[in-house]
């Protein structure tokens, strides 16, 4: 069993390290691309054509809000040999509809509550089993901007990490009214990871005309914080000790929204278990403790260490594909390729 991702670099100018994640990861980059709308498809129906009209549409946002990523991803497409339009699909699968295959549990942890002083981010990554044959991590140092490594399928603008700041995220669904067509939420995550601050990273953020809902789990120099982000608004908690979230709104302006969306991969019960669990083991939180309560089967098959239910014919094929703990003062991330309770948490770090 292969238990590591593989490990990617690039460097330098954002068409410079879009040539580069080309040449380095085409083979997966372009399999990705085969993959993308029919594992959408398992949560959705949508048609090749009505893809392209997402992706088409999309991009004229992308472009308008950040047209140096566009500029980085258009190389990509060019050094994978995919066309652009099969790229931004990859990009767009979450917005084909309400529904969509990804569940999570994430938490951020302040230094005063681990063993070891140090900041902690992570998540368990529920989603179509199929993708860990195209999921890497990358380092990418870009001009002027801080270094960032991230773990997420080959080809996509941006994804879960943590940059040279100190600036981590995590990303979860968020069930909420959508309007399908805007600035992709990966792309307006790589403009995250461009700040060093946690005002400048929201600012960013609140700038993006989004097409879905998003919550984002974060780690930063101030601490934990965590973001419901609706296609309207930015709400941002915090505190000075942990934060908690699974795939409902949390945020008393948002709590109505609830009512009006299915409950996603029993994420109500997720939550006050995770809740539970840190509770038992304040003051001796490390990574090796996160990693262990990942692996947690309580309330299966609705467990925070997920497995595929054949029982449930609408979320059956879900599982836990990675789980990821983030350490931002040593840049580096630990991730387990498969279910926690199965794999190793393997330790990267920026090349």
């Amino acid at each position: 069993m292969v238990t590591r991702y593989p490990e990617f670099t690039v460097t330098g100018t954002p068409r410079e390290m879009g040539i580069q994640l080309g040449e380095q990861a085409g083979v997966l980059i372009r399999r990705f691309c085969e993959l993308a709308l029919d594992s959408a498809n398992r949560m959705n129906s949508v048609s090749v054509e009505q893809a392209e009209d997402v992706s088409r549409a999309s991009m004229k946002y992308a472009q308008s809000y950040a047209p140096h990523l566009m500029e980085e991803f258009e190389a990509i497409g060019e050094s994978a040999g995919v066309p652009l339009l099969e790229l931004m699909i990859a990009q767009v699968r979450n917005q084909f509809g309400d529904e969509t295959e990804n569940a999570c549990t994430s938490l951020s942890l302040s230094s005063g509550i681990t063993q070891n002083g140090t900041h902690l981010l992570a998540q368990t990554w529920d989603a179509d089993p199929v993708l860990d044959e195209v999921t890497i991590v990358l380092t990418r140092r870009p001009h002027n901007k801080p270094a960032y490594i991230s773990v997420g399928q080959a080809g996509l603008i941006g994804y879960m990490g943590v940059n040279a700041a100190g600036i981590g995220c995590c990303l979860n669904t968020l069930p909420a009214p959508s309007r399908g067509i805007g600035v992709p939420h990966y792309f307006s995550l790589r403009c995250m990871f461009e700040q060093t601050s946690l005002p400048t990273a929201v600012s960013v953020l609140e700038d993006a005309y989004r097409a879905i809902p998003v919550n984002i789990m974060m780690t930063s120099p101030d601490g934990p914080a965590n973001i419901e982000a609706t296609i309207d608004r930015v709400y941002v908690q915090k505190n000075s000790e942990y934060l908690i979230h699974t795939n409902h709104c949390l945020h008393q302006q948002l709590k109505g929204i609830n009512e009006d969306f299915n409950e996603l991969c029993d994420s109500y019960s997720r939550l006050p278990r995770m809740h539970t669990l840190l509770e038992n083991h304040r003051q001796e939180i490390t990574t090796k403790t996160i990693a262990r309560l990942f692996s947690d089967h309580d309330n299966f098959p609705g467990s925070i260490c997920r497995h595929q239910n054949l029982q449930d014919p609408k979320h059956g094929f879900i599982e836990t594909v990675f789980a990821m703990i983030v350490e931002p003062e040593h840049n580096a991330l630990y991730v387990s390729r498969g279910k926690p309770c199965e794999a190793p948490f393997e330790h990267y770090t920026m090349h």
